[in-house]
């Protein structure tokens, strides 16, 4: 079985994309295929390349040979070929794209097997949505939405919530909340399941990767 392509897409700036992209490939690393730890590979087609600093900063922390995980680089129509050459040797391969990009973004989207689209609970991140759903729409891909840095007691996220399920597409049963430590374990190339294994925000990242396992049939 070939690998599956997980694409995480946002036009909007500052939606979380390369942290969740991040956390995602950590917290796949746990899962089981064939009995054995998923083979996690990341890709990244962003220009300013954070992720890619993300990726030094954990070798730094970790060994080159202690990541858990394959990092590549690509874009435009590369990210395609790159992302189904990784499949070959890996179970997924996680791709994390550019905002404001649609020719950047659009093969990404195409290869993909699922797209994961994180969108905060505002009305104005809702709106800006709209533009990379329209995009998938078009190249017929799979999508899932995600609800990032949510609230969970406010009752704006419980409306968004709402407004998110009436656009069309599915929606995670899994929320991630606005949690500093996502974004304090990123600056040392690591993850919350990382540097506060036992935290809901680790919880909710594992959640979230069993949840796009068994959309894949993983």
């Amino acid at each position: 079985m070939s690998g599956r392509i997980i694409t995480i897409a946002q036009q909007k700036g500052g939606s979380g994309k390369t942290t969740l992209a991040a956390h995602l490939a950590v917290a796949l690393t746990r899962h089981m295929v064939l009995g054995l730890p998923a083979r996690i590979a990341l890709l990244d087609c962003d220009p300013q390349g954070s992720l890619g600093e993300w990726f030094e900063a954990r070798e730094a922390s970790l060994g080159e040979r202690g990541t858990g995980l394959s990092f590549r680089t690509a874009s435009g129509w590369g990210a395609r070929r790159e992302a189904r050459s990784l499949t070959r040797d890996h179970d997924i391969v996680v791709i994390d794209t550019p905002p404001k990009s649609d020719v950047e973004s659009r093969p990404a989207i195409e290869v993909a097997d699922l797209v994961v689209v994180p969108v905060q609970p505002t009305p104005v991140d809702l709106w800006a949505t709209r533009p990379t759903l329209e995009m998938i729409g078009k190249e017929g891909t799979a999508c899932l939405l995600v609800i990032n840095r949510a609230q969970p007691r406010a009752a704006l996220t419980q409306e968004m919530a709402a407004a998110i399920e009436a656009l069309g597409h599915p929606a995670a049963q899994t929320r991630l909340g606005n949690r500093v430590g996502f974004a304090a374990s990123m600056g040392r190339g690591l993850t919350a399941l990382e540097t506060e294994p036992g935290s809901k925000g680790a919880a909710e990242f594992g959640a979230l990767a069993a949840e796009l396992a068994a959309r894949l049939d993983l």
